[in-house]
């Protein structure tokens, strides 16, 4: 899938996926390189019940690795051999020539020269006895008896024999072929073989991938900026509505203006933030826990209670000795480290199953983006960033809410005191 022309956004998640599962399956074999004091794992036993061979239980390498660093890889390999230059490992010279005398290298040319004016002489030699063994032979046999019709015949009879042959095995490859039991030929030429195409197929899928993910990086850029321009104005009015109309609640419940939380803590995300039932179930028996502490309970009831309570703990101590003498015996066994993949795997998966197992892509013919997946994602971005600033504000307009409310009760104040003095 990493290699196939998917969108952007499905090959990163996949990734994530295919990283998460891979470092999970290298904890594992940690795992049990400590459990066994060994980097070598045998599994023959498994492997003959499951029918499997070694070699397909071994992880080959994914060729994004490479794929996806081969500038770096290239810049690496320029650096290491500029080192080596500046060290002095470059490879050695040629030895230096072998000087000799002009009397030395002529003899030494009269010698070849000779040598190949003999070889000359034997081989036109030897042509001639081989001519005059032919002429010598034709006069012992003399003039050819054999009839022209008989030669014709034994010709045609010669060739339809091989044009049969010839035809007969081009049949019966193609026969093979047909049902399977053969491999076509090769094509003659190199640029049309199978691993050519195969190469150059693979090639043009990478470029169009690298395409892709330029445009996507362009797009992020540009539709965060769009989404900021467009629907920022009102992302930003209803963050401050939001917060007013808080502002009003908790003071007509408690009578006094809320603080908004700390950037640390999330800033005002935290007060809007849907909670799982898991906290609202929390929070609902803190709540019941710290009513029933505060009630009043009558002295009678708690009595009996603590005599029954008293009674209760001395059974249990009695069967608890018991019960430890059997734990001991018995071991807890192997137990796995706590994995940093899995939760990163769970996500991937469950990312994959909300946004890509059920999306229909058979109009995205060319597996380019989605700009609405994009504008989502980004939407979330433009909201934390808004926030901020919101709460920047709404700090400030608290501050002066909070003055106005303290000028109003001193006015109120003096009023009172004044009336009094009339009286």
């Amino acid at each position: 899938m990493l290699r196939s022309n998917c969108p952007s956004p499905k090959r990163r998640l996949l990734r994530n996926l295919l990283d998460s599962v891979m470092g999970r399956v290298l904890e594992l074999k940690g795992e049990l390189q400590g459990l066994e004091f060994s980097e070598f794992q045998y599994f023959d036993d498994i492997l003959t019940d499951l029918k499997l061979t070694p070699q397909d239980i071994e992880m080959p390498i994914p060729k994004y690795f490479t794929l996806e660093r081969a500038k770096v890889l290239k810049e690496r390999e320029k650096m290491l051999g500029t080192i080596l230059a500046r060290i002095g490992a470059e490879e050695k010279k040629d030895e230096e020539e072998v000087k000799i005398s002009i009397e030395d290298a002529i003899k030494l040319i009269q010698v070849h020269e000779r040598a190949r004016q003999g070889r000359l002489r034997a081989r036109f030699m030897k042509e001639i006895r081989d001519q005059e063994e032919k002429e010598r032979s034709a006069a012992l046999r003399g003039d050819p008896t054999l009839d022209p019709e008989v030669a014709a015949l034994n010709i045609q009879k010669v060739w339809k024999g091989y044009a049969i042959r010839k035809r007969i095995k081009r049949e019966r490859d193609e026969e093979m072929i047909f049902i399977g039991m053969m491999a076509p030929p090769l094509p003659s030429s190199q640029k049309m073989k199978p691993q050519t195409l195969a190469a150059r197929t693979e090639h043009a899928r990478r470029v169009t991938l690298e395409e892709h993910e330029r445009e996507y990086q362009g797009a992020l850029v540009s539709i965060k900026e769009k989404v900021r321009e467009v629907e920022g104005p009102d992302i930003k009015e209803r963050m401050q509505d939001q917060i007013r109309q808080w502002f009003l609640e908790v003071r007509d419940a408690t009578g006094k203006f809320p603080d908004i939380p700390d950037e640390e803590d999330g800033g005002s995300a935290g007060i809007f933030k849907e909670k799982d039932p898991a906290e609202l179930a929390k929070e609902l028996a803190e709540k019941d826990a710290e009513g029933g502490g505060k009630g009043k309970k009558g002295k009678k009831s708690g009595k009996k209670k603590g005599k029954k309570d008293k009674k209760e703990k001395g059974k249990k101590g009695k069967k608890g000795k018991k019960g430890k003498k059997g734990d001991d015996s018995e071991d807890e066994g192997f137990l796995l480290k706590p994995s940093e993949f899995l939760s990163p795997m769970e996500q991937c998966h469950k990312g994959y199953e909300d946004t890509w197992q059920t999306r229909d892509e058979t109009n995205n013919f060319s597996q380019k983006f989605d700009s609405d997946l994009i504008k989502e994602s980004k939407r979330k971005e433009v909201e934390d960033e808004i926030r901020v600033q919101v709460d920047e504000l709404m700090r400030e307009e608290l501050k002066n809410l909070r003055l106005a409310v303290d000028r109003e009760k001193a006015g109120k104040g003096k009023k009172k005191k004044k009336k009094k003095k009339k009286k």
